[in-house]
């Protein structure tokens, strides 16, 4: 047997005891979001476990292992036999709004772990896994969890990003957001830009459904969804053609390219937001590119193997990537135009 260095072997025990400690915590964290205890006690900590029960409506020896739990986390802080939120665990676990808001993650590393044995024998088979039948609600927990990122950066930063874009949102313009998936992306730029129309398209016959009945809900007037396939979706002459975290999960993303290309205006606009990645994996050997590559296994690549031509670029296909199939479909002018920690934003004409 070869000889065990035990400070290297001790490191990596403890960072698999921690990484155990989250996997360990989904559900409770789950949990903590759903009954109110994040909300409750971000309102009236710091405050003992069993007043925190009562304030919430919970039984108090499940709140009292549920906060130590939390506490052992470092989620909830813990002084003196009272428990409180501080500003940056509220921004991450009791605020829906905040940028940093990662209540979504923990959504689909549940509906990752339910969607195992579909993927596990997709191992053997080589065959994917249609979006359509992957575990639980997994488009509504990816939903919650990009919403953060498109809420606080899409209408203030991305767009305006993009040369001449915001001007023609504002005068009025037609924009397709294709694979829209719940419709967020495509709700958060109707009601920012009342003068322009918007179509969401998703392959996803569900999540149409759930995006219009969003839309509906909001009052808007200005946006519709459509059931479509991005290399053959109908509807020519947009201003304004997005894709939000969506290219990489396409079967196709070339024949997709070479649609979207055809279906936009001379001086069009295609916006590509994908997962922050650099073009090589030791670039990617980081938190984020770890969160990705996981996800990418479970989700992305399952997906993308399930459609016709099966490409699987991977949610780390990186810039370089990215650009030859974007220019493949005929754009000649690609461009990193924003980013954030988990996005990048490249604009196409």
């Amino acid at each position: 047997m070869t000889d065990v260095n035990e400070t290297r072997l001790k490191e990596l025990v403890d960072r698999v005891h921690g990484d155990l400690g989250g996997a360990f915590s989904v559900s409770l964290v789950r949990i903590g979001h759903e009954v109110g205890l994040y909300r409750t006690l971000k309102e009236i900590g710091p405050v003992k476990a069993d007043d925190l029960a009562d304030a919430s409506g919970c039984a108090p020896r499940y709140v009292r292992e549920w906060l130590s739990a939390q506490a052992a986390s470092g989620y909830v802080h813990h002084e003196r036999g009272l428990f409180s939120l501080t500003p940056e665990q509220a921004l991450v676990f009791a605020e829906p709004n905040s940028p940093v808001n990662l209540i979504g993650g923990f959504d689909t590393a549940a509906a990752m772990v339910e969607n195992q044995p579909k993927v596990q024998s997709a191992f053997k088979t080589g065959r994917g896994v249609a979006w359509g039948d992957q575990a639980g609600c997994m488009f509504c927990a990816v939903a919650k969890l990009f919403r953060p990122g498109y809420l606080n950066a899409l209408v203030q930063d991305w767009l305006p990003a993009l040369d001449g874009v915001v001007d023609k949102l504002k005068a009025g313009a037609t924009v397709a957001d294709v694979g829209c998936g719940h419709g967020l992306s495509t709700i958060l730029m109707a009601q920012a830009f009342p003068n322009s129309r918007f179509i969401g398209y998703d392959f996803h016959a569900d999540s149409i459904a759930a995006a219009t009945a969003h839309a509906r809900a909001d009052g808007l007037t200005n946006v519709r969804f459509e059931i479509g396939r991005a290399q053959d979706f109908d509807g020519r002459d947009f201003d304004l053609i997005t894709c939000f975290d969506c290219l990489h999960d396409m079967g196709d993303p070339i024949a997709a390219a070479a649609h979207i290309r055809k279906a936009l205006k001379e001086g069009g606009t295609w916006m590509v937001v994908e997962p922050m990645a650099g073009d090589t994996l030791e670039e990617n050997i980081n938190p984020v590119g770890r969160l990705y590559y996981s996800a990418s296994t479970m989700i992305c690549v399952p997906t993308s193997l399930a459609q016709e031509t099966g490409i699987a670029l991977g949610a780390q296909a990186g810039e370089k990537r990215l650009a030859e199939v974007i220019r493949s479909g005929g754009f000649t002018h690609v461009r990193r135009a924003a980013q954030t920690p988990l996005n990048m934003v490249l604009e196409a004409t």
